[in-house]
């Protein structure tokens, strides 16, 4: 790259300026090579601190080596490394030597020194414990009390404890991103947070990628001014582009060293079949042999933890376990059944605050045998010593399969021991995939969010509280920011204009001016008495949800949840209570539905709590699906293939089998879709219903942008609606009369495609959805008002009258605007949608359209995702054996007359 930049200087297309500034930013960001030598390290420890610290460790761990001096020197610095690694003490050690030498000295001054932000709450109580336990045993050494004040400051802190953090600041604030924006907002405490010595970021990536990351970024540029010269320390996982993080974690034109130590720790990762066919074995067999070796495994282990991808999974193992385990698992002999259950929990977010907290505390003193979570112990809460994490399916990620097994072996040296337990074809390749990855350490790219307006809005009226600005000054600190750096002026003075009720007739809606602004002075400043307590009761970015009642006509049948709803269009098929319904229309928190028996759902129940495939992830599997059909093209004998896969994917005898059937299957009846080809498979099912089945391997986000854009453009063109069915792997349309799919598929241009998208999106639940969110976050919908809470449903009620109102001042008003954007680029990935459509005008990417009688191999899981919720799972796996047997008699049909 730089060689490439020197080339275009010397032929002039390259500006002097310009490419200065990109040496300099390769300058900011530096990757440690080597680590300190340990007696540099010793060095700058104080004798108290010292001597606690060699009392209880041997010798500094691999982060310790590279980051204690760094934070000494108050160079910002991210730590990336895995879990149990002692990147929380690296980060507080270089912090705590320092404030336990000035306590010595009695020059401890009445101020916050480190503020250590935490994504949630039960973090911050660990931390709080985990910088208190360490405090006290100094202290003992000392034989006199340090005065080392520790203070915790979220929602859940009591008016007392404010009020006592007012009188006698802590010296370490642990907060939340949320807390922290109300404090830099708050008055009276605003004087302890100026010259703030460090803040640390801890788990920097789980917000990096969401709005909530956005938020923070804004709200340490404001605390940076605050403190100029305070150093920024982030502690993550396994994650990458880690430019990309350190750059997050600084804003712009800042320096940042990164510590990369990912190989510390040893892996034992394999993937797993409970059976050796996944796809002839009858469902209860492999149920059965499932749930045997889930408790062989539990049984070889002290302490499992077992991470499934939704929430129903859970429950159903955890069922499982507490009503069929084996009761004499541990060595101490047996133990009466009536106390097995309480040995075996479950964790996710639908249970109560107590339970989950219980639940966490007993897993720390080891008194239980087995954990069953979805998302919610992926982060790194303390939960003591688990030494096997099992994966119930993919994880579709990279990243994400590290940081969930990361929880085992917690201690320095110990084996990260994690097994993927896969349920069908799809799930096998997949995930053999994503450990070849996560072996090579190539990790999925993380994506952050840019100039979101909504949170933008929210920061603005938090900024103009504190005092008057200069709206240029205003603007610089907001584009410090990394997720801000290119922000628009326009989109910048547009939410001026909005915060400063510009806009008149939004006061028909009740929303009123919260900030002044004086044009010929460019002053800005917080506009009424109420301003004040609307920001402090309705700051944050995750928006309220609620079930959402369904109903034929006045006649209530059930409800679904709300991320359900939004991906939902009129004429989707659904189950619920066992019948099916076909989606109408929703106003507010109800959904209009008719009743459709006899027909086949379109979206399966689960979908809403699925995680997508990662699209890095997604094109590694697509690199490895061409070279299977290059083997097989080359007539490569068996034997050879399967030992290719076990030296290329790792896996064992019976995976390598299971593999190569699949693949050979699918190669003879259709070939084989990759990066350089998709697959327009048509075929018509046994009710005479048409399906275009599209091979696109980019993960569910990228197909659901091309899918929506297709489907748009069929109702467009030939005026039909079609139903569409969605999965990481592909995507398909189902439509009655003849439609023309190839040559529509083939309108889509890629530098109109995202136009094409948001007219697709203008009349979607998910766009309404998505509206209330930004407005939300905007203040133009209250959750909260003189301390009446908004239910959910008057909200969506609001949002949608507001939105119609919106529209008449401009199809550009910032807060619509953003939702669009949210939608398009965080729910959806528009820009990698783009670049395929990009590789397919180019020619990279061939199209090829084959007509068959029944799906092919890779097309079944697909177009029968929705039987799930129809039937149940002993009759759709039925099905998929008497497709999978007319698939074998068609390639042996195909033989004999390739033979004749």
């Amino acid at each position: 790259r730089l060689r490439q930049i020197h080339l275009m200087i010397k032929i002039n297309q390259f500006s002097l300026p310009r490419t200065y500034k990109y040496f300099q930013i390769l300058k900011m960001i530096e990757f440690l090579k080597k680590p300190y030598i340990n007696e540099k390290t010793t060095g700058i420890l104080f004798p108290l601190f010292k001597k606690w610290f060699f009392s209880k460790f041997n010798e500094f761990s691999e982060p310790q080596k590279y980051a204690i001096y760094d934070i000494h020197c108050r160079n910002n610095i991210l730590i990336s490394s895995p879990t149990g690694s002692g990147k929380t003490l690296c980060a507080f050690g270089a912090i705590l030597n320092e404030l336990i030498d000035l306590s010595e000295k009695n020059k401890l001054e009445d101020k916050v020194y480190c503020v250590y932000i935490s994504p949630l709450k039960a973090l911050s109580r660990d931390i709080s414990k985990n910088l208190k336990e360490p405090l006290e045993e100094i202290e003992k050494i000392a034989g006199r009390k340090l005065n080392l004040r520790v203070g915790i400051r979220t929602g859940d802190t009591t008016a007392a404890e404010k009020a006592g953090m007012l009188k006698n600041p802590p010296h370490v604030l642990i907060t939340t991103p949320e807390s922290l924006s109300i404090l830099l907002s708050t008055k009276k405490f605003i004087k302890n947070l100026k010259n703030v010595e460090w803040c640390i970021i801890d788990e920097v990536h789980s917000v990096a990628e969401n709005k909530r990351g956005v938020h923070l970024s804004l709200s340490l540029e404001r605390l940076q001014r605050y403190s100029p010269g305070m150093c920024r320390i982030g502690l993550s996982a396994t994650v990458s582009p880690l430019e990309d993080i350190a750059k997050f974690l600084v804003g712009e034109e800042r320096n940042c060293k990164v510590v990369d130590v990912q190989y510390i720790k040893q892996l034992d990762l394999k993937v797993l079949s409970a059976v050796k066919d996944l796809i002839n074995t009858d469902y209860n067999e492999i149920s059965k042999k499932t749930y045997e070796l889930l408790d062989e495994l539990i049984q070889q282990h002290k302490t499992t933890l077992i991470f499934t991808n939704t929430r129903s999974a859970t429950e159903k193992v955890v069922h499982h376990l507490k009503t069929k385990f084996p009761k004499n698992y541990y060595e101490m002999g047996e133990n009466p059944p009536e106390t097995i259950s309480s040995l075996i929990g479950a964790h996710h977010g639908s249970l109560s605050k107590k339970i989950r907290l219980d639940l966490e505390d007993n897993l720390k003193k080891g008194k239980l045998k087995t954990v069953v979570c979805s998302t919610s112990l992926e982060l790194g809460i303390d939960i003591g010593y688990i030494d096997l994490v099992i994966l119930l399916g993919s994880p579709k990620s990279v990243a994400r399969a590290l940081q969930r097994q990361g929880r085992s072996g917690h201690q320095l040296h110990a084996t990260t021991k994690g097994r993927i337990v896969v349920l069908d074809r799809d799930d096998l390749v997949e995930c053999s995939v994503l450990l070849k990855s996560a072996l090579e350490k190539k990790i999925d790219k993380l994506q952050i969010p840019n100039n979101c307006l909504d949170v933008l809005a929210q920061q603005i009226i938090g900024m103009a509280l504190e005092e008057v600005w200069n709206i240029e000054e205003m603007l610089s600190v907001i584009k410090k920011s990394y997720c801000y750096r290119n922000l628009d002026k326009k989109d910048f003075m547009e939410v001026i204009s909005y915060l400063a009720g510009e806009f008149v007739s939004l006061e028909d809606r009740n929303i009123y001016a919260k900030i002044w602004y004086d044009k010929e002075s460019g002053n800005i400043g917080k506009r009424g008495k109420m301003t004040r307590v609307i920001y402090m009761t309705n700051i944050g970015t995750i928006p309220d949800q609620t079930g959402v009642k369904v109903k034929v006509k006045n006649f209530e049948i059930g409800s679904i949840d709300e991320n359900f709803l939004e991906k939902l269009k009129p004429g989707d098929v659904f189950v619920l209570g066992g019948e099916t319904y076909t989606f109408n229309f929703a106003r507010g928190m109800v959904a209009q539905v008719n009743p459709s028996p006899g027909k086949k759902p379109t979206i399966p129940s689960w979908y809403s709590e699925m995680l997508p495939l990662s699209f890095d992830l997604a094109m590694n599997i697509q690199k490895f699906r061409m070279l299977m059909e290059e083997k097989f093209e080359s007539k490569m004998k068996k034997t050879d293939i399967t030992d290719f896969l076990k030296g290329y994917l790792y896996v064992d005898d019976n995976a390598a089998e299971a593999i190569f059937n699949y693949f050979y299957e699918q190669f003879n009846f259709i070939g084989i879709p990759s990066s350089k080809k998709i697959i327009i498979e048509h075929y018509i099912d046994e009710n005479d219903e048409k399906y275009a089945v599209f091979h696109t391997l980019f993960g569910r986000r990228v197909n659901d942008a091309l899918s929506r854009g297709l489907a748009f453009a069929i109702s467009r063109v030939q005026h039909k609606d079609v139903m569409i069915g969605i999965s990481d792997n592909g995507f398909y349309v189902k439509y009655e009369k003849k439609v023309q799919i190839l040559p529509l598929f083939k309108m889509l241009k890629s530098e109109k495609f995202r136009k094409v998208l948001e007219a697709a999106l203008e009349k979607t639940e998910i766009l309404k959805r998505r509206f209330r969110y930004c407005a939300g976050r905007s203040l133009m919908i209250l959750r909260q008002y003189k301390g009446r809470i908004k239910r959910v449903g008057r909200q969506q009620v609001s949002s949608m009258i507001l939105m119609s109102a919106v529209k008449r001042i401009s199809n550009d008003f910032p807060i619509l605007k953003e939702a669009r954007r949210e939608v398009l680029e965080d729910l959806m990935d528009v820009e990698n949608a783009i670049s395929v459509l990009k590789m397919i005008e180019d020619g990279k990417i061939e199209i090829n359209e084959i007509n068959t009688m029944i799906p092919s191999p890779f097309a079944l899981n697909l177009v029968t995702q929705g039987y799930a919720d129809l039937y149940k799972m002993e009759d759709k796996h039925e099905f998929l054996k008497r497709m999978h047997q007319m698939v074998l008699a068609k390639i042996e049909l195909k033989k004999r007359k390739d033979g004749n």
